[in-house]
């Protein structure tokens, strides 16, 4: 067993493996800081993060403060520690906290820095239509995701990818390279190089507000919101009689329609095709008010769409 000592902060399932890779190191972590309990699902039930599930089974002191003080860090009469991991934490770190530890703090981080530095970098990975993405571990700096890099791995970006399968590859994919390169950056045998920052782009953090549909759009960047943003917040649209539905997968057929844009030009077993500013987009897969996610198919066994309008959220 090693002496290092290790902060970890992070809360989604995405952290979850680098939580693990540290503990597989036998390194002492002294505390696990995550996001306060949030209420979830339909009873609004408070719900403990995936982080602290982890930390917990594994009995690590926790904190979930909704603002880091530092009369709270005291609190916890720790030793200085070694490192300090960052893994979608969901709280940007003071300045005095991530200088705290001896060899200050890392992130991993989900893209290939400096592109899609922010908040949000898988899903506007995929709202740009990037063939490859990666993750990044970096150093914590007053900036935005600008600190120096230690290290990158990539990966591509399947055609049926979405945010949530995505998700998934990264966390792992990032756990690697943390496991890869923990020990080189704790001994110093690695140096981070710095960002060239005139290759950034930002990743603003998204809003249920940016699911609603731009059918003036081309059916090739409605197919990517759509993928971006399945499984959350889901891409909808509502039609001008009031049906209102979420879409979670669709397709850009190469076929040319002179109807306006939203016009939903034929339904069949195959799906929903609605006219776009470029394009048609055929949507396979959604899920109506109250109801289950369900082929289009399933959906027009009980619903007709014919001769309707996809819009805006119509008043």
């Amino acid at each position: 067993m090693n002496t290092w000592k290790i902060v970890f902060a992070g809360t989604p399932e995405f952290a979850v493996p680098s939580l693990r890779v540290v503990l597989s190191k036998g390194a002492k972590v002294p505390l696990v800081l995550t996001q306060p309990d949030r209420p979830v699902g339909r009873g609004r039930k408070l719900s403990p993060s995936p982080v602290k599930a982890e930390a917990s089974s594994h009995g690590l002191n926790l904190l979930q403060p909704s603002k880091l003080r530092k009369a709270l860090i005291r609190q916890q009469k720790l030793d200085r520690p070694d490192l300090m991991i960052v893994v979608a934490y969901g709280m940007l770190l003071p300045e005095w906290f991530f200088n705290w530890p001896r060899l200050g703090t890392i992130n991993v981080h989900a893209s290939l820095l400096p592109r899609w530095r922010g908040a949000s970098p898988i899903q506007h990975a995929i709202l740009a239509g990037d063939k490859q993405t990666g993750v990044s571990i970096m150093q914590i700096d007053n900036g935005l995701d600008t600190g120096s890099v230690y290290g990158e791995r990539s990966l591509s970006i399947g055609k049926n990818d979405n945010s949530g399968t995505l998700h998934q590859r990264l966390s792992g994919l990032g756990a690697e390279l943390l496991d890869e390169l923990l020990p080189d950056i704790i001994n110093g045998s690695i140096k981070p190089i710095p960002q060239d920052s005139s290759q950034a782009t930002l990743a603003p953090k998204i809003h249920k507000s940016d699911a609603v549909l731009d059918w003036t759009k081309s059916a090739e960047n409605l197919v990517c919101q759509v993928r971006a943003f399945n499984p959350w917040p889901v891409s909808e649209s509502t039609t001008e009689d009031g049906k209102r539905l979420r879409i979670y997968d669709a397709a850009a057929i190469n076929k040319e329609s002179e109807a306006l844009p939203g016009s939903i030009v034929v339904t069949s077993k195959q799906g929903i095709d609605v006219a776009t500013g470029d394009g048609i987009l055929r949507i396979t897969h959604l899920q109506p008010p109250g109801g289950k996610v369900m082929s289009a198919s399933e959906y027009l066994n009980a619903n007709s769409l014919k001769g309707s309008r996809f819009g805006l959220i119509w008043k």
